[in-house]
């Protein structure tokens, strides 16, 4: 299974959409906690499924089951906290929802991409959730847009 992620800050929606149709992207799975915040422009939950569907021919489906706790993202981003720290209770966060036992492998048969703000992966939850469930399912090949 090959699976994307991507995040949609410092990007126009002209670079964000162009990388998903060239990508050839079916499925974006929204992972934020928050996906209609204002600071989110093109990318808020209504008008992001509008463009998947008008600009990609691709679905939208938001999986909160994937996305941090506010109290860790806020020790994280507000509190500064490390990202050492914020990774291993995020890790955590995922094994105790048993994530790989809720989640159907087929949400992944067609090319789907995980979508969070962050514009690298390096600092990004997107990353640590496809890197435990390639542990958990040892034939997921992630693409990072």
């Amino acid at each position: 299974m090959e699976v994307y992620s991507i995040g949609f800050t410092k990007k126009t929606a002209e670079q964000f959409f162009s990388l998903l149709k060239s990508a050839g992207i079916r499925k974006l799975l929204d992972v934020r906690l928050n996906n209609i915040s204002q600071l989110a422009g093109f990318s808020k939950r209504d008008d992001l499924q509008y463009f998947l569907r008008e600009i990609c021919g691709a679905e939208y489906k938001h999986e909160p089951l994937l996305a941090p706790t506010q109290e860790m993202l806020d020790e994280y981003k507000k509190n500064k906290g490390s990202w050492e720290e914020y990774e291993q209770r995020f890790l955590s966060l995922m094994a105790e929802r048993r994530v790989e036992e809720k989640l159907d492998t087929g949400i992944f048969a067609i090319p789907t991409v995980l979508l969070c703000s962050e514009p690298k992966p390096d600092h990004c939850h997107r990353r640590l959730v496809l890197q435990y469930l390639q542990q958990k399912w040892s034939n997921l090949t992630i693409h990072h847009l």
